[in-house]
């Protein structure tokens, strides 16, 4: 029986070295990985916390990229609101409450019922933030976040509100997945200047603000409630109109802007 010959035992020797190495340097580098993510976690949470006061501040009017975010923010009141009562929730801190987190857990969200989830939202939690400016003591603008599945994506934004809880002040989109020289024109600032001054309910207080098909005619008697859609974006121009529906109904903020109307906050 012929032995083993010194070659084969010595690249066998080599193939083993050049494993045992490939393995120190992927738990070596597996090592610096998992310690820079827990090193720049607070960073990461601290610029996200800052890129969603921005856009809080833009949709606002408030944003100057001369002054610092926290020095503008201090003019905005974060608040939750239970919205199933409209009240604000007293017991609940602002600052630290997440309703994204609050959403996936049972306990603290509400299923949509399906007749009425016209936005796919799926679960929202029980309770949203909404944003106060306030000017001279009173308040003088509502932001609330907004979101809801347009052709491609879910669409997540803000829509600003007068303080009456009625007008249009400003509309922005910060995420979204839409079709790059159509869907986008959601961020575009000539069609957010179209929502500026219209309203969201008659005087009736039924829901009327929607994006419609095509431009709005001057001798459209709702011409008040709708903004312009684009050609070739209808889909994405319905689902910021179920957005609106949505949101703004008696399953999302209705409760509060009608406690808004009621002078409910001072």
């Amino acid at each position: 029986m012929p032995e083993p010959s010194q070659d084969s035992g010595a690249k066998t020797d080599t193939v083993l070295r050049t494993l045992l190495v490939a393995l120190l340097v992927s738990l070596v580098c597996s090592s610096f990985v998992a310690s820079a993510a827990v090193v720049l976690k607070p960073r990461q949470v601290e610029n996200a916390i800052l890129e969603m006061r921005r856009n809080i501040l833009v949709v606002a009017g408030l944003w100057a990229p001369e002054a610092g975010v926290d020095e503008l923010f201090e003019s905005v009141e974060p608040r939750v609101v239970d919205l199933e009562t409209g009240a604000y929730a007293e017991d609940i801190d602002p600052e630290t409450y997440d309703p994204v987190e609050a959403a996936k857990d049972p306990a603290s969200s509400v299923r949509v019922p399906s007749e009425i989830d016209i936005a796919k939202v799926g679960r929202r939690a029980k309770h949203a933030l909404v944003y106060l400016v306030r000017r001279d003591g009173e308040v003088s603008k509502i932001i609330l976040p907004i979101s809801g599945y347009g052709l491609w994506s879910t669409l997540y934004g803000f829509l600003a509100l007068e303080a009456d809880g009625n007008t249009v002040s400003d509309i922005t989109f910060y995420a979204h997945g839409e079709t790059p020289g159509l869907g986008d024109f959601i961020v575009k600032p000539e069609w957010r200047e179209l929502w500026r001054g219209k309203r969201a309910f008659d005087d009736s207080g039924a829901l009327e603000l929607q994006v419609v098909k095509g431009r709005v005619s001057a001798n459209d008697p709702l011409a008040e409630y709708h903004v312009d859609g684009v050609s070739g974006a209808t889909l994405t121009g319905n689902g910021v109109s179920n957005m609106m529906k949505y949101w703004l109904g008696d399953h999302g903020y209705g409760p509060f802007l009608k406690n808004i109307e009621g002078g409910g906050e001072s």
